[in-house]
């Protein structure tokens, strides 16, 4: 690439967001290189406070705030990574409104995907577990929840009503407890001051654990503490077992036992991010291999930090662990790393950070935490937890209304509005007047077309005009041969009477076809037809 260089980040987690903050301050004194973010999200989670939009003790949008406000001088992408060309050093995203690549050119690149949550091998889970990772996913447990106690309220079925009173849990590291403190607090709660016919004796809260104590990441004593303090306010543990299954109305555990439940959550486990394991790059156990100074081993232009990344610990003994404190601080020296090369000055930073402390919150007024080389526990480590956090925090608007809304949680009851919030559904219909395009030639293949009524055209270039192959009428097709083949649109095709389409998207199309053979295999043979007839272009 000509001109000013290029430092492309993915991901806008705290690894991806601090590095380019710290890329941002560079350019204060020479305007040399330009900074581009992918992110599938516009804003930045504060993850340490997402169980508390489950329970209201904060609104719904203040762990978050808008990369747009974070970053001024970062051109921000809003869009998933499908693929990364390293020879080329290109990175190709989903399109936006219309189907059409979109692809980035990049000198330096910033790889900051963190994890996502899997189910491989695990029977339902899919379908019936709820991850707990982002602020939608908190969103949707918190009115899940809400729904639940509603239903209860007016169930007369005694097997459906435990169903839905009794809630899931699966993993005891931090994200799990406070997941499971908090939800525990909200819907015992919300059962005693509003709903007569739900006690909070009638709520069971279960967490799962695949070890012998909760909170492995701390002291021993610490994790017993919390474990106890649950367990007075009502919190069951299921400790060295694992959920290998799951169905519409039950959680089935490694040992055999089955919970009849209507709400499974799940905070394990977790991989790299399927682009991560796509890339050729050296690897440990699916994470990528960098050094002390970030940058990847063998590389002269990727750095590595975060959750996706192996990075040795400064101490000699192991590598650093996937938290935030971590990941801010490598993205520090990443974009110090990354300035220097494009510079040509200064020496090359090592990452030297080896921890400040752990915390949790158990809801309800008591946390544990370990500072330095201090462990408390109860009402002094909750209150910590807070203030370091808000500390934290990013933006003076966000810390200010989180301060206020902990202040007032003492006084007014959570909130219990269900945001009901639908996103477009598998199949859907779309209407055309005369001379609008469904697709253009090169588009990307996202959805297969039925006519249910007007007219279709299927239209090439051809010289300095244009050469219509074909016309489609109600009840025939079309669109299948990119999504079967794999191949960008190879026509354009436009309505030439008042038309409406069923609209079915490339995901839902795919499950069909791998799961019945007599479908992929209809649209197989009038794929052949239609190429063999010369209309290879036409889809």
């Amino acid at each position: 690439m000509g001109g000013r260089k290029r430092v492309a980040i993915l991901g806008g987690g705290f690894g991806g967001v601090y590095a380019a903050m710290t890329l941002e301050k560079a350019l204060r004194y020479k305007d040399d290189f330009e900074i581009h973010l992918i992110n599938h999200e516009n804003y930045f989670v504060f993850q340490p406070m997402l169980a508390e939009v489950i329970s209201g003790s904060i609104g719904i949008m203040d762990a978050v705030t808008p990369l747009v406000r974070l970053l001024k001088k970062t051109k921000l992408h809003i869009r998933d990574v499908e693929e990364v060309d390293l020879k080329n050093k290109t990175i190709r995203t989903s399109p936006g409104f219309v189907p059409r690549p979109h692809i980035v050119p990049y000198d330096y690149l910033v790889v900051a995907l963190g994890k996502v949550t899997h189910f491989k091998g695990m029977a339902g889970m899919p379908e019936h577990a709820i991850p707990f990772k982002n602020l939608g996913d908190a969103l949707y447990i918190r009115n899940h929840a809400i729904r639940a106690v509603e239903e209860a309220d007016i169930e007369e079925d005694p097997k459906l009503r435990q169903e839905l009173l009794t809630f899931v849990i699966a993993g005891g590291g931090f994200s799990g407890v406070e997941c499971a403190a908090d939800l525990n607090d909200f819907v015992k709660l919300i059962a005693d001051k509003h709903y007569d016919a739900v006690a909070p004796s009638d709520i069971r809260v279960i967490l799962l654990h695949s070890q012998d104590r909760i909170l492995p990441e701390v002291e021993e004593k610490l994790g017993r503490f919390a474990q106890r303090v649950m367990e007075k306010r009502g919190v069951e543990f299921r400790m060295n077992t694992r959920l290998v299954a799951a169905t519409k109305t039950e959680a089935i555990l490694q040992s055999g036992e089955r919970i009849p439940t209507r709400t499974l959550i799940s905070t394990v486990p977790a991989s790299p991010n399927p682009i991560v394991e796509k890339l050729d790059l050296p690897k440990d156990r699916g994470h990528i291999k960098a050094g002390l100074d970030l940058q990847v081993e063998g590389s002269d232009h990727v750095w590595a930090l975060g959750d996706c990344a192996v990075v040795p610990h400064p101490s000699g003994k192991g590598f650093c662990p996937p938290t935030a404190q971590f990941g801010m601080r490598q993205a520090v020296v990443a974009a110090h790393n990354i300035v220097r090369a494009i510079r040509s000055e200064g020496e090359k930073k090592q990452f030297a950070f080896t921890g400040l402390g752990k915390m949790c919150s158990l809801g309800h007024q008591s946390g544990v935490a370990e500072i330095v080389n201090f462990r408390f526990s109860g009402i002094l480590a909750w209150l910590f937890w807070r203030v370091i956090y808000l500390s934290k925090l990013p933006g003076l608007d966000r810390k200010v209304k989180v301060a206020m809304a902990w202040f007032l949680d003492f006084f007014f009851p959570p909130d219990l509005v269900q945001l009901k919030v639908f996103g477009a559904g598998a199949i859907k219909q779309e209407h055309y007047e005369p001379g609008e395009e469904v697709f253009r030639q090169g588009d990307i293949g996202d959805q297969i077309y039925i006519v249910l009524s007007g007219k279709a055209e299927v239209v090439l270039p051809d010289g300095g005009g244009e050469k219509i192959l074909a016309a489609l009428g109600p009840g025939e097709y079309f669109g299948e041969m990119a999504i079967l083949g794999q191949t960008t649109r190879r026509a354009t095709v436009r309505c030439a009477e008042s038309m409406d389409l069923l609209c079915l998207r490339k995901q839902e199309f795919g499950a069909l076809a791998a799961n019945l053979p007599d479908f992929k295999a209809s649209f197989q043979k009038k794929m052949q037809e239609r190429l063999s007839a010369g209309q290879t272009q036409t889809k």
